[in-house]
């Protein structure tokens, strides 16, 4: 039991930021508006600031583990076809809506909540990094692509691959994935970066963890948590979030990949994130279950919060053992 306890002290700051926010949000403090420039300045400038600073110091060959990476990637197919599947066979969820599933189902919020999560569990946030990547540049190029053909199915005026070129565009060209680029070459050129560079990078990026936490926290106390008349398979994608992925991506760490460690806590940890917050975005845009996807982000990132412990001491213990 005491660690239990002690894992879930160091995710202390984690709960008191995240619900700083929600508390502030529900009693009107702070609107729940505000949250979009909260995480403006951390989408845009705090967390490119501490991702670029962070991969241009780091030992890449630790970081960009092949097997690791190969065994996150396998998971997360695995999650897609089953969840695919049961979208299409089971729910007989459309195009659209078979996309944001395998999206709500697999894809994990890693900007804001995996990033300040690790960085106060582990004190780096460097193993999420590859995740980021793999992340933006293939799953959700699938999920826009995927999205965008269904949005053509419905509209015959709208030109389907200039869509979803502009959609993967979009994808590639965010804050975020470009400060992924810039810091992986300037590590491998080894491109002088002046010390002043370097201190003013990791000031801005101090404030990445905090700031991603208390947005989260405002903008999920501004839609609240609705237990009742949910859709029919909110809590299985939830489930399938919070419990089944994790565990699928323990066993096939351990057992297909043989990884042990600390790789296997962090791709376990990884798995364990709550749905990302674009899930809702992309709810909108694509007009398709916007309450199914509001629902998700509020819910799963209570649960995985709640269940984080577990999963660290589950892994750790294994580990040990």
């Amino acid at each position: 039991m005491s660690g239990l306890a002690g894992t879930a002290a160091k995710l202390a700051p984690v709960v008191v930021v995240f619900g700083g926010g929600v508390v502030f949000a529900r009693r009107k403090i702070i609107g729940a508006e505000s949250s979009k420039a909260f995480s403006d300045f951390a989408f845009l400038f705090a967390i490119p600031c501490y991702l670029f600073g962070s991969l241009y110091a780091s030992d890449l060959g630790q970081v960009f583990d092949p097997v690791a990476i190969a065994a996150y990637l396998a998971t997360v197919l695995v999650g897609m076809v089953v969840v695919g599947f049961a979208a299409r066979r089971v729910i007989g969820a459309d195009v659209r809506g078979t996309a944001l599933r395998i999206m709500a189902g697999v894809q994990v919020n890693t900007t804001y909540f995996a990033i300040p999560v690790f960085v106060l569990l582990f004190d780096d946030a460097a193993p999420v990094f590859p995740t980021i990547l793999l992340q933006v540049c293939v799953l959700t190029v699938v999920v826009i692509a995927i999205m965008e053909y269904g949005a053509a199915q419905d509209d015959q005026d709208r030109p389907t691959r200039a869509a979803v070129i502009r959609g993967i565009s979009a994808a590639l060209g965010t804050p975020i994935v470009i400060a992924c680029y810039l810091g992986v070459a300037a590590n491998v050129a080894d491109v002088p970066v002046p010390e002043w560079v370097g201190d003013a990078l990791a000031f801005s990026g101090n404030a990445a963890a905090p700031v991603a936490l208390f947005a989260l926290g405002l903008h999920l106390g501004g839609t609240g948590l609705r237990l009742r008349g949910a859709a029919r398979d909110e809590y299985a994608l939830i489930a399938c979030k919070c419990v089944a992925l994790p565990l699928l991506a323990f066993v096939v760490a351990e057992y297909v990949f043989g990884i042990t460690g600390r790789w296997l806590t962090y791709l376990v940890v990884i798995a364990a994130m709550p749905a990302p917050q674009n899930l809702f975005i992309f709810a909108q845009r694509y007009d398709t279950d916007v309450d199914l996807a509001a629902a998700i982000v509020a819910k799963t990132s209570v649960i995985a919060l709640v269940l984080l412990p577990l999963w660290l001491l589950i892994t750790q213990g294994f580990t040990a053992a």
